[in-house]
């Protein structure tokens, strides 16, 4: 328990998952294309990112914790991402799948969820591009570096899909310095 905690506080020496640099990456983004993995991931359904985010690393926390049915405990990893797919309607609400990557040692077999709101996601091979930032992020920031990479997407003719996004991030909160927070953007391919 206490590794975990002191794992999930420092995150230093995390397992990540795996991806090939891409080409064409950009002065201030790069293009990632990650393997094929099995996520543990909860989904919800609301208006604020943050408050989503909250509850589902709860959710998913618990389930590394051994809240699952081999009663195992799995290591933290990182990055703890969260796919948002925004609703039709500006007050509409937008749908929050919150990920933790579940380490090379589960990867074949995971230990499966007990509660009916964890479910094991089966990410195929996947192309993001990819921008990066530091400080404690909020749902304002995220916003706005969202916006940093369409821009500069567009303004290198870069093809990408708007929506669903990802956010993600490598940091506990109890992490002050050098913190880790990326936005990525799927990369839409040539049909």
């Amino acid at each position: 328990m206490l590794k975990a905690v002191g794992q999930a506080l420092f995150s230093t020496g995390l397992q990540n998952p795996k991806f090939t640099p891409g080409e064409g990456k950009g002065q201030d983004y790069e293009v990632r294309t990650y393997h094929t993995t099995k996520w543990v991931s909860t989904t919800l359904s609301g208006l604020q990112l943050d408050t989503a985010l909250n509850t589902g690393f709860r959710r998913l926390f618990n389930y590394i914790q051994g809240n699952n049915q081999d009663k195992v405990k799995v290591e933290m990893t990182a990055p703890v991402t969260c796919m948002v797919d925004p609703g039709a309607g500006p007050a509409c609400e937008t749908t929050f799948t919150v990920s933790f990557y579940l380490p090379e040692e589960h990867q074949a077999n995971p230990p499966l969820p007990s509660g009916s709101d964890v479910f094991m996601e089966n990410r195929k091979e996947f192309t993001v591009y990819v921008r990066t930032y530091g400080g404690f992020s909020n749902e304002q920031m995220k916003r706005e570096e969202l916006l940093k990479l369409v821009e500069s997407l567009q303004r290198d003719g870069a093809a990408f899909k708007d929506k669903p996004y990802y956010t993600a991030g490598y940091d506990s909160p109890f992490k002050l310095t050098n913190r880790r927070n990326e936005v990525w953007l799927f990369k839409k391919e040539e049909e």
